[in-house]
C-alpha cells in the first residue's frame, strides 16, 4: 500500500509505523520503504534519518537499508530541491525496482511517500508519478486543521484522476485546538466516502505502538487482497 498526506508533517510516517506494527502483531511479514527522505543526521558515522529509522524498526522484515530508502537527502528541504544541491536527480526506476526487491522479501510492503500528493521530485517528475508508477492502493492522511477539508478533497481528486485505488484515510489531530474537529471529521467521512480506518487524537510523542490498536486493519488487508487478485 501506500501511504499520502495533505501535506508534510501530517503523520504519515506515524501512521505507516503503526499499520507495519498492527501487521506484524498479525504474523503478516510486512516491511516499510520509505523512498525518498529529506533530512538525517550523522550518528556514530552514519547518515540517519528518523522516520526511514521508525519505519525499520516497526517492520517485521529486516531489508537492506538502500531498498528501504533508495534516495537519503541531508537537508530537510523540497526533495528536488535537497537532491539538486546534492548534485544528484531522484529517478523512479530505481525506486520501482527496490520496491520489487522488497516484495520479494515480504508478504506486504508499506510505502510512505514524501511531503503530498504533488511534491516534485525532479524536474519532470513528482510523488503523484511515483504512486502511479507503482500503483499501489492509497491511504491518505489527513491532516486535521483548518483547511483540511479543501486539502483532503483536492488530494484525494488528485489520486483517483491518476487511476489509483484511494482504498481509506486516517484522521491525524495536527492541531490540538481545531474548532469543529468531530464536525470536519464528519464531513470528510461524508464526502470521501472509503473507510475511515481511525482517528489519531492529539498526543504528544503518541507512539505507533499504541495506535496500532485503534486502525481498522481488515478494511487494509481486505483492500490489499482484492487488489492483488486482480
Amino acid at each position: 500500500m501506500f501511504i499520502t498526506g495533505t501535506d508534510t508533517g501530517v503523520g504519515k510516517t506515524l501512521v505507516a509505523a503503526a499499520l507495519l506494527e498492527g501487521l506484524r502483531a498479525q504474523g503478516i511479514r510486512a516491511v516499510g520503504m520509505k523512498p525518498v527522505a529529506a533530512g538525517c543526521e550523522l550518528v556514530n558515522g552514519a547518515w540517519i534519518n528518523e522516520d526511514v529509522a521508525l519505519l525499520q524498526a516497526a517492520s517485521a522484515v529486516s531489508a537492506p537499508a538502500g531498498l528501504v530508502n533508495p534516495y537519503l537527502l541531508r537537508e530537510p528541504m523540497a526533495p528536488q530541491i535537497a537532491a539538486e544541491r546534492e548534485g544528484r536527480r531522484i529517478e523512479l526506476a530505481p525506486i520501482v525496482a527496490a520496491y520489487r526487491e522488497l516484495e520479494r522479501l515480504a508478504g506486504l510492503v508499506v510505502v510512505e511517500g514524501v511531503g503530498g500528493f504533488r511534491v516534485p521530485l525532479n524536474a519532470q517528475e513528482d510523488t503523484a508519478d511515483l504512486a502511479a508508477a507503482l500503483g499501489l492502493p492509497v491511504i491518505l492522511v489527513v491532516g486535521m486543521r483548518l483547511g483540511c477539508l479543501n486539502h483532503a478533497l483536492l488530494t484525494a481528486e488528485a489520486i483517483m484522476a491518476r487511476g489509483l485505488n484511494l482504498i481509506a484515510w486516517v484522521a491525524n489531530q495536527v492541531d490540538p485546538d481545531m474548532p469543529g474537529f468531530a464536525e470536519n471529521r464528519q464531513a470528510l467521512s461524508d464526502r470521501l466516502k472509503i473507510p475511515c480506518l481511525g482517528t489519531v487524537f492529539w498526543m504528544p510523542n503518541s507512539g505507533a505502538q499504541a495506535l496500532a490498536k485503534d486502525l481498522d486493519l481488515e478494511v487494509v488487508l481486505a483492500s490489499v487482497a482484492a487488489w492483488k487478485d486482480e
